[in-house]
């Protein structure tokens, strides 16, 4: 079963109307369009002269002259802005984040089903167990008449716990007892913890199965919404003093953590900003989306030659892994087939926008830098439904009268939709051990690995020489090894890359599946999920 977080519904209400009408917004390609008229019956000029350019290049006047706004510069306003532009990261960050009136600080729900778990082994079959959820969803109210409802949204960590967190700590304690135990203390790290129950559910599981491994466990939440902070800390901190909460985006984390650690990201980077790149079809340049919010509030996507470097890095990564433009093969090829192409009747003279995931990188950079000795653990949706057109687009979600009612363009109202977005999860594996491949800036000292008197660390280079000192080819599927860290083994072997998992395989290696097991022989844990994979 392909699920997203809000189970879409293929039904528009006609009362959307007016609703809609706030977050009005222009697609497909640009045209000339008539002004609004004044109080005085004139049509007032245009705010952009489609005709001149379908790239609209900074030379446009009125683009140029509009102020440039980022996500940060937003984070203080009241109101969403009006008479500014900004990237598509920008918009789609300041639209789910923005503390006075992001999707996520007041409208986003995260759905809980108590602290009493469900007995899977009295439910007859799945549909039984999708209408007890149905009864805890409408536990929650209908939706008020006017304006958006209660955004509520679910993960497998509430819908199955505490069974799906006992799978994520087995996986991370077999690793650390394998590796580091009794050497290393056990390290975590959380990203996007929401209501606190993955760490709460861990630590439990570690204080009751593995209680010598929990008096050495430091579990630590970085977690940018000020309001899941409290929630976190009044679960968790009585329960489990060894826990600790950051009230921080990751994109501002700062503190290097030199000791081994475990970071775990669970269904948080779908919400992970992506910026819009389109290929002129004739030079195949790629353009980068700008939304542009005119002083009436109304919304136009417009393309200007690439200047971010966020931008320009990712796509210098994938044009060094091999990962190609979404463009056929052919017209990248060859300049005269697409010159012959683009002068067809009605050839569009740009690729479809494809949406590329920049702040993932800046969270693997993070990662790189600061965490130089980690192991990631993900999880999130590698395809989903109903999304708006485009390649790797998002879903641009809302609920009303108690309606999930997916949208069809990017451009709506701030703070009132959901925007998530699938994973390509094997170019984000490649994307990570490249990262990790790079050195780190030799000249800062604050790269070096600190020396520490436990015997799984050197502090000789005899490492770096030695890594082929056993075989004429080193194992394509380790790393290569940091100067001056031993592996487990005490060898000059690098640390295992990154494997990409389907859902169902991960739980069948790590959770014990004869706990959500129906009467019928039905296992939702693992039949839930099926288009979500991890990365470990």
């Amino acid at each position: 079963m392909l699920l997203s977080r809000l189970s879409a519904s293929p039904c528009r209400s006609a009362a959307l109307h007016n609703f809609f009408r706030a977050s009005s917004y222009s697609t497909g390609p640009p045209k000339q369009r008539r002004g609004r008229r004044d109080q005085g019956g004139e049509d007032p000029t245009d705010r952009w002269n489609y005709n001149k350019s379908a790239l609209l290049p900074t030379s446009v006047e009125d683009l140029v002259n509009i102020p440039s706004v980022t996500a940060n510069e937003l984070e203080a306003e009241k109101q969403p802005p009006v008479g500014v532009k900004m990237l598509a990261r920008d918009f789609i960050e300041d639209s789910l984040y923005n503390p006075n009136y992001g999707y996520f600080p007041k409208q986003a729900t995260i759905f809980n089903t108590d602290t009493k778990p469900v007995d899977f082994s009295i439910l007859r079959d799945s549909v039984e167990f999708q209408e007890l959820i149905a009864q805890k969803y409408a536990d929650y109210g209908s939706d008020k008449y006017e304006g958006p409802g209660r955004q509520i949204w679910h993960t497998p960590t509430e819908l199955f716990k505490p069974y799906y967190a006992q799978a994520i700590a087995q996986c991370l304690v077999s690793e650390y007892l394998l590796k580091y135990f009794p050497y290393e203390d056990f390290i975590i790290y959380e990203i996007g913890a929401g209501n606190g129950t993955l760490a709460m559910d861990i630590l439990n599981y570690l204080q009751e199965f593995y209680p010598m491994v929990y008096e050495r466990t430091r579990y630590n939440i970085i977690e940018i919404s000020g309001s899941l902070v409290r929630q976190q800390k009044n679960k968790l901190y009585k329960a489990h003093p060894c826990a600790k909460v950051y009230h921080r985006s990751i994109f501002h984390w700062k503190t290097r953590e030199p000791a081994p650690c475990y970071f775990v990201a669970m269904e948080v980077i779908d919400n992970f900003a992506h910026d819009i790149v389109r290929y002129d079809l004739k030079t195949m340049q790629p353009y980068q989306g700008v939304v542009a919010i005119t002083k009436e509030g109304d919304f136009d996507m417009v393309y200007t030659p690439i200047t971010d470097p966020l931008i320009s890095s990712l796509l210098g990564i994938r044009a060094k892994l091999g990962h190609s433009p979404p463009v056929n093969k052919l017209l990248q090829s060859s300049s005269f087939l697409r010159s012959a192409y683009t002068n067809m009747p009605f050839a569009p003279n740009l690729s479809p926008e494809e949406y590329v995931p920049t702040r993932l990188l800046s969270l693997l950079r993070t990662l790189r830098t600061n965490f130089p000795r980690h192991r990631l653990l993900l999880s999130d949706f590698s395809s989903l439904p109903d999304t708006i057109p485009g390649v790797n687009a998002p879903v641009v979600q809302t609920r009303f009268r108690n309606t999930t009612i997916p949208c069809g363009t990017l451009l709506v109202k701030q703070g009132y939709f959901d925007i998530f977005f699938p994973t390509d999860f094997e170019r984000l594996r490649d994307m990570y051990e490249y990262l990790l491949s790079q050195p780190l800036n030799p000249k800062s000292t604050a790269d070096a690995i600190p020396s520490r008197s436990t015997p799984l660390v050197s502090t000789t280079s005899s490492l770096a020489l030695g890594t082929d000192f056993f075989s004429s080819t080193y194992p394509q599927d380790r790393r290569t090894p940091l100067d001056g860290v031993a592996s487990s083994s005490g060898l000059p072997v690098g640390e295992r890359k990154s494997n990409v998992f389907t859902h169902a395989e991960f739980l069948e290696t790590y959770a014990d599946l004869s706990k959500t097991r129906l009467r019928n022989g039905e296992n939702p844990m693992l039949d839930f999920y099926k288009n979500v994979k991890f990365l470990f």
